[in-house]
């Protein structure tokens, strides 16, 4: 059986969604702080909290768990610099605590929620494994700390583990049932589609003179249902690969092309404000995925069309 922590957050309940479909008998444990019983779909739900290791452990003697997906850890960069013990407490000793008592239950299999904000800002794109990891935030300082502890429990006690590296995830589920509801919202895509919808006033482009063809930031936006079937890959092949591995399209996209496609999706226009840079903004942030197809076999399928038509499909049918 599929532990999957943080399970129904966004990209955990796609993964599990997609991990029953694929015949796997999966748990969710969530303390739903910012997580949706609702996108729970046919999965057995516990709650539970990293910071209460007893719950944790309680998960582990009901259910005979084989291996972990580690999704839950707060995520706000913004929040991370204003709040960093938050961060710190929840992610670290968070993932210190779910460790300890994978260990003592002899579980010894772990695929984590990683992220591409453990590079910092980039000295070269396409990213890959072997750019230098350099955070410029507490959040990503969190998850290379765990990469680094996941690294130190494999020496020490066999732990296998794959940390998935992931950049800008986005799109819903094919099928509309499930799909992006952070609150707030920070991500740009749905942020596009609040403005066209009339939810939100406009969306703002943070600098135009940037070294890209249109001025504008590029980013690797990945389609969720694409991580969720990297994650399935990631415990079919645990036991022959532990380690990092990036996640993404290799190409990235502009904010103007994001807003172009939006707007031809939705036959309606996005009211756009045009403001200054933000500090810290890198022009392009792109991963490849080379290693990702030759240890996982793992290439995306959804191109940025259909990222954008399952997020405004989404959009207009929220169910949470």
């Amino acid at each position: 059986m599929i532990l999957v922590m943080g399970g129904a957050g966004y990209i955990g309940s796609h993964t599990v969604k997609h991990l029953i479909q694929n015949g796997y008998e999966v748990v969710v444990a969530d303390n739903l702080c910012s997580g949706h019983k609702q996108a729970v779909q046919n999965a057995h739900f516990e709650i539970a909290d990293l910071l209460n290791p007893q719950s944790i452990d309680a998960v582990f003697k009901k259910y005979k768990i084989d291996t972990v997906i580690h999704f839950a850890a707060f995520l706000s960069v913004g929040e991370s610099v204003e709040n960093p013990a938050k961060y710190y407490r929840n992610n670290v000793v968070g993932t210190l605590n779910l460790l300890d008592t994978m260990i003592a239950n002899n579980v010894k299999n772990i695929v984590f929620s990683s992220t591409a904000a453990v590079f910092g800002n980039p000295q070269y794109t396409p990213i890959d494994e072997a750019h230098p990891t350099s955070p410029i935030n507490p959040y990503g300082q969190t998850k290379l700390m765990i990469e680094k502890i996941f690294a130190d429990y494999r020496r020490a006690y066999g732990l296998n583990y794959i940390a998935l590296r992931y950049f800008n995830a986005s799109g819903c589920s094919s099928d509309a049932t499930i799909g992006e509801s952070h609150n707030p919202e920070t991500h740009l895509i749905p942020l596009v589609l609040k403005a066209i919808n009339g939810e939100r006033e406009n969306i703002k482009i943070f600098g135009t003179d940037y070294d890209t063809p249109d001025g504008t930031c590029i980013r690797d936006y990945i389609h969720v249902e694409d991580l969720a079937t990297a994650h399935r890959l990631a415990i079919e092949h645990i036991n022959e690969y532990s380690g990092e591995i990036n996640l993404g399209t290799s190409k990235g996209t502009s904010v103007k092309e994001i807003i172009e496609i939006a707007e031809n999706i939705t036959g309606k226009k996005c009211p756009v404000v045009f403001t200054e840079r933000r500090a810290g903004d890198p022009a392009i942030l792109c991963a490849s995925n080379q290693k990702a197809y030759k240890v996982l076999g793992w290439k995306p399928t959804k191109s940025m069309k259909d990222i954008i038509e399952t997020a405004w499909k989404w959009e207009q049918n929220k169910k949470f």
